[in-house]
């Protein structure tokens, strides 16, 4: 694919197939929670501070997932740092009262997908709450 990682400079068929995989991605993140007990209850939420992929509950608990999908295993290890955690936190908080009651924890996750390669479910990536 031409251009960074961030997306300056890629033609609008790139991020066209860029997006295409991401919601791809988030379906096959949406699937893996649901697998494991969570309801999914908004995807793609969009807000003046950035999106936020999946928010996922369970009881007394609410969850902000990240999903990060790549092409190959190995560029997973740079899919996820502090600046992209700050952005979904900055979302976040502007919408967690939306989503979360009084008494339910909430936390930001990740999942990490690539092909061939099982689903990572990272808990608490991030919690700018507490």
């Amino acid at each position: 694919m031409s251009g960074d990682r961030e997306g300056r400079g890629r033609t609008p068929e790139d991020r066209h197939e860029a997006d295409q995989r991401g919601r791809e991605g988030e379906a096959e993140a949406a699937m893996f929670l649901a697998q494991r007990g969570w309801r999914i209850v908004a995807e793609r939420v969009k807000t003046k501070a950035g999106e936020i992929d999946l928010i996922a509950m369970r009881p007394g608990l609410v969850a902000f997932v990240e999903v990060k999908w790549r092409a190959r295993a190995a560029s997973l290890n740079d899919a996820i740092d502090e600046r992209r955690l700050r952005r979904v936190a900055a979302a976040v908080e502007l919408v967690w009262q939306d989503y979360a009651t009084q008494g339910e924890d909430i936390r930001i996750d990740v999942i990490l997908l690539a092909p061939g390669r099982k689903p990572t479910h990272i808990e608490n990536a991030w919690m700018p709450f507490g």
